[in-house]
């Protein structure tokens, strides 16, 4: 394919993501409100699974090849992506208020999942059928719980009663049409992108660990990387940060829940340091919204620092080991 082609693809790709975050964003948040949930819960659900579905595809087709570091690569360095260039992109547009439920469930839920990978794959070596019904038992529990919550919690009630007041009217038959044309859109849109890129890289003789290193891991994250920028600039912000730690918790649960189901993985390239960071970014992440109750424009900056560094360090030193090999 020529490399324009492959330009035009990547530009056509980044347009539909744009659009496809804008309409999730708005019918996510229409929805919740229509339907009496939390936008919060939307985001960590609705938009999550969504946002998430490029990891899924990635991850179970990489199963089905016995491409189980692929798989258990893509969810680590996913992760990180997640919370040190999102999220800090984000807040660098707008600073995140935090939403205090998030650390009666998700939050510790979050790290939990991330410390259970990364225990499940160091003493085993990887993630066997076993392992992946234990994560989707896990993420049944804590949905079945998350919308209990949404109903049960009188400081989740009150939050709804207030968006309630101010929300602007869309029925649901409505806002549900456009959030699933919103998640259409960044499926379709972060497939071009990543295919016109990776199309592109190496007709420009870019070697294939930089392409993973890259262009793939960051790949399968723009649609919350698009989302969650939408969701700042609309004011959105419990979307925002509702959106990385719904995916963070999809990632390991559902799809390294489902991908073993496929055929058990082994992760023999990804090291500890990688899933030290993805530990560490979420350990880092809970204090951030602990001390400050929002992910202030500075904190924003570290942890887009801290996901310069890591891809930095994967690239020039992937003799260290890396999330892709």
């Amino acid at each position: 394919m020529h490399p324009v082609w492959s330009l035009l693809l990547g530009v056509v790709g980044a347009c539909l993501l744009c659009f496809g975050a804008d309409f999730l964003v708005r019918g996510g948040a229409a929805l919740a409100r229509a339907i009496g949930i939390p936008t919060l819960v939307i985001g960590l659900t609705v938009v999550a699974f969504g946002t998430s579905a490029p990891e899924l595809v990635v991850s179970i087709d990489a199963a089905y090849r016995g491409a189980g570091d692929i798989s258990i690569g893509n969810v680590v360095g996913s992760n990180i992506c997640n919370i040190a260039l999102i999220l800090g992109v984000s807040a660098l547009v707008r600073p995140l208020p935090v939403n205090k439920s998030l650390f009666k469930l998700d939050l510790p839920m979050m790290i939990a999942s991330a410390l259970l990978l990364t225990l499940w794959c160091v003493l085993r070596g990887g993630v066997s059928s076993v392992g992946g019904l234990v994560f989707c038992v896990l993420l049944a529990a804590y949905l079945a719980r998350r919308f209990y919550n949404a109903r049960h919690d009188p400081a989740e009630a009150a939050v709804l009663a207030a968006e309630a007041d101010e929300a602007p009217r869309m029925r649901w038959y409505a806002a549900l049409p456009l959030t699933l044309v919103g998640v259409a859109m960044l499926i379709a849109g972060g497939k071009l992108f990543v295919n016109g890129a990776v199309t592109a890289a190496r007709l420009l003789k870019v070697s294939e660990a930089v392409i993973g290193l890259t262009v793939v891991a960051l790949g399968t994250s723009l649609p919350e990387l698009a989302t969650g920028v939408a969701a700042a600039l609309r004011g959105e912000c419990d979307i925002a940060v509702g959106n990385v730690i719904g995916s963070n918790l999809f990632n390991v649960l559902c799809i390294l829940g489902i991908s073993p189901l496929v055929s058990p993985l082994r992760s023999r390239n990804v090291t500890i340091f990688d899933f030290g960071v993805m530990v560490g970014c979420s350990l880092l992440l809970y204090v951030m919204m602990l001390t400050g109750k929002v992910i202030s424009r500075r904190e924003g900056g570290v942890l887009l620092g801290i996901y310069v560094l890591y891809v930095a360090k994967l690239a020039l030193f992937p003799e260290w080991g890396g999330v892709w090999r």
